[in-house]
């Protein structure tokens, strides 16, 4: 599958190393149709882009998560076949934020490696700025939000200056604090407290359980696509062209 944006280049042995998995997992992922079939090339070698690197990355989420491999399926089954490499990454910060959060601290060779490229101090920065990483203690080492990674370093080429990211950070951040809290509000008044009062219903007990156990990836999921919708009218409603 071509990416949108460039030709794929990857070789098998490549996407591996890239990816951080083996040749053989991603020849079996290949089999069972997980991942699409790479760009033939001249002398019948096969190249992988970014895509095939995102939905790999994917991939490894959805089993961190404790996903089974018919799971995982029927999950990709359900995504639309278009999605591109910024999609995938989209979807894979939003499955790594249903666990706990999983930071840890890498070497800057590390985060290079596992990044693809090098990275200036200024990419760093820009990293710090976007929440995938905070600097430690010690020299070119770091805390890393992995889960965030991949789409962070996409969005390092894209000419939006630092200041304008901090800026960006601060307004999610405080409207992303207004929403848990109001969502919390009205879990607590209008579900968890009726539960209080009807606790010794056995049925219910269960369903509690099982809303809790769904409540975070739920809410998330809700939050994610109403905020894809409304920024993609907002842009739509800003930059369309207007007659002079």
């Amino acid at each position: 599958m071509a990416t949108r944006a460039e030709e794929p280049t990857l070789t098998v042995d490549e996407l591996a190393v890239r990816a951080g998995v083996t040749v053989r997992t991603i020849r079996f992922y290949s089999t069972r149709g997980l991942l699409p079939p790479p760009v033939i090339g001249p002398r019948r070698v096969g190249h992988y882009g970014s895509e095939h690197l995102s939905r790999l990355a994917l991939i490894e989420e959805l089993q961190h998560q404790g996903m089974t491999l018919a799971a995982i399926e029927r999950y990709l089954e359900q995504l639309p076949p278009d999605l591109s490499a910024h999609d995938l990454a989209i979807h894979r910060a939003l499955v790594s934020s249903w666990a706990p959060e999983s930071a840890e601290e890498v070497p800057r060779a590390e985060l290079e490696r596992r990044a693809g490229r090098p990275l200036s101090d200024q990419d760093i920065d820009r990293l710090a700025a976007m929440g995938v990483l905070d600097r430690t203690g010690v020299p070119d080492t770091f805390r890393l939000d992995g889960g965030l990674l991949r789409l962070g370093v996409e969005l390092l080429d894209v000419p939006i200056a630092h200041e304008t990211i901090l800026a960006s950070r601060t307004v999610l951040l405080e409207h992303a604090r207004a929403a848990a809290h109001e969502l919390t509000r009205l879990f607590r008044d209008e579900v968890w407290g009726p539960y209080r009062e009807r606790e010794s219903d056995p049925d219910h007990v269960a369903t509690m359980k099982s809303l809790s156990a769904h409540m975070q990836p739920m809410v998330i999921q809700a939050l994610v696509t109403a905020f894809q919708r409304s920024l993609r009218e907002e842009l739509r409603a800003a930059f369309q062209a207007r007659p002079d």
